[in-house]
């Protein structure tokens, strides 16, 4: 048992050369099965993950941003309101004249 006969040397290389043939063969296929699914998912009109959560941050800002902009609003609206009192209180009322009606 000092030399393997070349039958077997030959038989391991044609093994070797299917297998290394055979992860070939599936990487060709997962490939072409990942681009067939990319274009279903194109076709269904549906969106990828990271493009949700994109769109679902803007519109968390959006909706902080229009918060922020309502209560500045009614913080306006109330400070006018104060100071058309005080310019209520401030201006003389007309006195009634003949035609007014009270």
């Amino acid at each position: 048992m000092a030399d393997r006969p070349r039958f077997f040397d030959d038989l391991a290389g044609v093994a070797g050369g299917a297998i290394s043939a055979l992860t070939g063969l599936r990487d060709e296929a997962e490939a072409v099965v990942r681009a067939r699914v990319d274009e279903t998912i194109r076709k269904l009109d549906l969106v990828r993950r990271e493009e949700l959560e994109a769109v679902s941050e803007l519109a968390a800002n959006a909706r902080s941003g229009q918060e922020a902009a309502e209560a500045l609003l009614a913080a306006m609206e109330a400070r006018i309101a104060g100071l058309e009192a005080r310019i209520a209180a401030v201006e003389p009322k007309p006195e009634p004249g003949p035609g007014m009606i009270v």
